[in-house]
């Protein structure tokens, strides 16, 4: 379970690259009830989603060329230019230089060995988001890509997280992700190798959040009365909760939660 006392490793800020920012607003007001609010003229377009007040994610304009909508996950670290250092010598790209965000904390951006685009946030006076794994908030973070055993080789060295490998069925492992010294409560997601169908159906490596829900049901509904594209109908997986998957009107995707409760 996510909190927001953020280690090394674990998920600490999530925004969102929209080609429009209020339509891409008004559909998670419409399916999680977020507010929207700017960060002011200098911030180039980019503002926060709010939960009762309390910041859960951000939402800016796409600025990298040949950018698609997409949620981006970004990943605690006390030094983004170490960390960028780690990224090329693990085999991975640096998208963005490590740079600072006023004196709210550094950030940069980057892509793993597999494809998959993925950030690091450095705390200066913003820790991180006001709000995780309650309803209405990041719960978990996933990856998907086409070669898991690289992907879990460049991640736990990169960010010292701790794995465990679950059997999903013939041929699929799950790995379990848990930032260093943390206990299995503390899991922050997980990653797997994408199937061959999905692969034919053009599925390419990325990181996506999971967003908490009291009903995955009824928000379910909401987000395709919204105009979201189903991509996984609402589930049920033992032990973990009931979920769904989608892509947004712009063709992010995210995916819904109802965590299981012990």
């Amino acid at each position: 379970m996510l909190t927001t006392t953020y280690v090394p490793g674990a998920p600490n800020w999530l925004d969102l690259g929209s080609p429009d920012t209020g339509a891409s607003a008004a559909f998670y007001a419409a399916v999680l009830g977020w507010e929207h609010r700017s960060a002011g003229p200098e911030a180039g377009g980019y503002g926060f989603f709010l939960q009762d007040g309390r910041t859960v994610a951000g939402l800016g304009p796409l600025t990298e060329e040949g950018a698609s909508p997409s949620w981006t996950l970004y990943f605690h670290t006390p030094d983004a230019d170490a960390t960028a250092k780690a990224v090329e010598q693990g085999g991975g790209r640096v998208r963005v230089a490590p740079g600072d965000v006023f004196t709210f904390g550094r950030t940069a951006a980057f892509t793993d060995p597999t494809g998959a685009d993925f950030a690091v946030w450095q705390p200066g006076d913003t820790q991180g988001l006001d709000l995780v794994g309650d309803p209405g908030s990041l719960s978990r973070a996933e990856l998907y890509t086409t070669d898991a055993s690289t992907a879990k080789a460049f991640y736990t060295s990169l960010f010292s997280w701790q794995t465990r490998d679950v059997p999903m069925g013939p041929g699929l492992t799950y790995t379990v992700l848990t930032p260093a010294g943390a206990g299995p409560q503390a899991a922050l997601g997980g990653l797997m190798q994408l199937p061959q169908a999905n692969l034919d159906a053009g599925s390419t490596p990325e990181w996506h959040p999971y967003f908490e829900v009291t009903d995955c049901d009824a928000t379910s509904a909401r987000a395709v009365e919204a105009g979201a594209v189903v991509l996984i109908p609402v589930t049920e997986a033992p032990g973990i909760g009931r979920f769904a998957m989608f892509l947004d009107p712009a063709g992010a995707l995210f995916a819904l939660i109802t965590t299981a409760r012990a």
